[in-house]
């Protein structure tokens, strides 16, 4: 059994109920390599990832093509939405805390001095904005 480590190296949950290591992550660019190796399982795969944050996001997201659960590994950090309909929402997420991006939805995040979360997303057609 191989281990690695999320903040560094995603993972994809595939068609199939497969767990698939995916190499290391670099940057936004990623993303788009990302959508290539796993475009066959459309828009039901979901990419698993951690980040470790000490800045608010400084730009906005949104995955048209399912949910995305955010949940707050350590720290304290706020969610803000713009839902599709334009309502806007904002949630403090606090450790083992989580929240729902439905599809659709535009977030971004501010982080109150240090914090890390765990996504698990449907990455497919995944688009940024800047804030």
């Amino acid at each position: 059994m191989a281990k690695a480590d999320i903040f560094t190296h995603p993972m994809h949950l595939g068609l199939g109920a497969t767990a698939i290591p995916q190499p290391e992550f670099t940057g936004l660019p990623w993303y788009e390599d990302y959508g290539e190796r796993t475009a066959a399982d459309g828009a039901e795969g979901r990419l698993v990832s951690a980040h470790r944050f000490t800045e608010d996001w400084d730009m906005w997201e949104m995955h048209p093509k399912g949910d995305e659960a955010v949940i707050c590994l350590s720290g304290e950090m706020t969610l803000h939405q713009e839902m599709a309909d334009g309502t806007k929402k904002s949630v403090t997420l606090t450790p083992g805390e989580y929240a729902v991006n439905p599809p659709g939805c535009w977030h971004t995040a501010d982080i109150d001095s240090e914090a890390s979360a765990l996504f698990i997303t449907a990455g497919m057609g995944t688009e940024h904005r800047p804030r």
